[in-house]
């Protein structure tokens, strides 16, 4: 009974089994979404690479080389949401991709609602900027290719 308690009062948090299942299924969910939802569609739209609209909405936020930091933004939602559903590199790439997501609320919807019913908003960028902060304090949990590669490199350094 006091285990049923604790569980529906408040769990043990991430540091158990369950709670690294679900930072697992937590990266998986968040990765896919940003890769296949929006970097996708900003790599490979007629073509390969960024649209020129893209290009001109990062020239018109400022970023010097727009055709370069359009890329680098496709490519972080795309490449990086495959490896943060893997859980590879996670903290550098959660950095990444809330960097990616300050970028496009604060800057490129600056101007829009939090929400709204149709049009711009902040709400989804938002929403993914949270999600990605989370592995960037939590990383990848032990359910992941971070966790497996330093088990490897613990069992490889052990002394015989």
């Amino acid at each position: 009974m006091n285990k049923i308690l604790r569980l529906l009062s408040s769990g043990s948090g991430a540091a158990t089994r369950s709670g690294d299942f679900g930072l697992a299924l937590a990266r998986a969910g968040f990765g896919l979404s940003i890769a296949i939802g929006h970097g996708y569609s900003k790599i490979f739209h007629d073509g390969i690479g960024p649209s020129q609209e893209m290009i001109k909405s990062v020239k018109g936020m400022g970023f010097p080389a727009p055709t370069l930091f359009a890329w680098l933004a496709a490519l972080t939602e795309f490449a990086g949401g495959f490896l943060l559903a893997a859980g590879l590199l996670t903290r550098p790439v959660a950095f990444a991709l809330v960097f990616n997501m300050a970028v496009a609320a604060f800057v490129a919807h600056k101007d829009a609602p939090f929400w709204s019913g149709s049009g711009p908003n902040k709400e989804f960028a938002l929403l993914y900027l949270v999600g990605f902060a989370i592995f960037l304090f939590t990383g990848g949990g032990r359910y992941s290719m971070d966790a497996l590669m330093r088990r490897r490199r613990d069992r490889l350094e052990e002394p015989a």
